[in-house]
């Protein structure tokens, strides 16, 4: 079912927070990035169409599909943590005209004053269909004494709600399913054995300064001869700042970010 590969898709997403607990890098308002890849059939275009409240757009082609979304976050301050709530929706248009749905799921960012930063993970994510399937999963929330934290499971049912696949696995590892209601039978031994990858992680090299990006992710910010030309100027790489800090110039980083964004405000009065 195309479902299963949906909502593999839209677990596999948070794998790349697992470790990467540091603020990212705020867009300017009108940055672009844009990624052309013939031999894939893929294209993607995004953009930070607002800035207060921060809201950013993509739009992505590929062989006999659309994806687009759209993104802003809404964040409350616990003392010791911070909670994000995502606020818009991800689809994915298919050429035969299936559709689906969904909204991304709550983000906490734990021990901000004392201990070792970590974020979760959790809430409910239902990936709705126009056709036959629906697929509901659940994250659940890491405890203190949680000694098998970023756990997910959830189910597909069809338009009259029966369930007829079972998923389980973690954000930061893989997904797996197997066919029918397992939850309502009980998950067995034998139900664990004829279970299906969906999904597993490919971790990124151990190197702390690549900010556990993957070996793809690293590329996409890379000036291949010939693209600086093609590029409109608000392409995300070629900000200065983000470029320094690649070469380890942490000081010119930070003031070539400062200068930045010094020149968006005094744009925008």
């Amino acid at each position: 079912m195309r479902i299963l590969s949906i909502a593999a898709f839209a677990v596999s997403g948070y794998a790349s927070t697992d470790g990467r607990s540091c603020k990212p890098f705020n867009p300017l308002l009108g940055e672009t990035y844009e990624a052309d890849y013939p031999d894939k059939g893929l294209r993607f275009f995004s953009e930070k169409v607002s800035h207060h409240p921060m809201v950013i757009a993509c739009h992505c082609v590929g062989t006999g599909w659309r994806f687009w979304a759209d993104s802003n976050l809404k964040s409350k301050f616990w003392g010791r943590s911070i909670q994000l709530d995502p606020v818009g929706a991800l689809t994915l248009e298919f050429d035969d005209g299936e559709v689906f749905q969904w909204s991304k799921v709550t983000t906490s960012i734990y021990n901000l004053i004392l201990g070792k930063l970590y974020c979760d993970h959790y809430g409910t994510m239902r990936i709705q269909g126009n056709c036959e399937y629906s697929c509901k999963l659940k994250f659940k929330e890491q405890s203190i004494i949680d000694r098998n934290p970023h756990q997910v499971q959830g189910v597909v049912q069809d338009r009259n709600g029966r369930t007829v696949a079972t998923l389980f696995g973690k954000w930061d590892e893989s997904m797996h399913y197997v066919m029918g209601d397992c939850f309502g039978k009980g998950m067995g031994t034998e139900q664990f054995s004829e279970a299906h990858l969906l999904w597993k992680r490919s971790k990124p090299p151990n190197f702390p300064t690549r900010y556990n990006l993957t070996r793809f992710a690293i590329t996409l910010n890379e000036l291949t001869p010939g693209l600086k030309e093609k590029l409109p100027p608000t392409d995300s790489r070629l900000r200065p700042d983000q470029r320094c800090l690649e070469k380890g110039e942490y000081e010119r980083a930070n003031a070539e970010k400062l200068r930045l964004e010094q020149k968006q405000r005094q744009v925008s009065l």
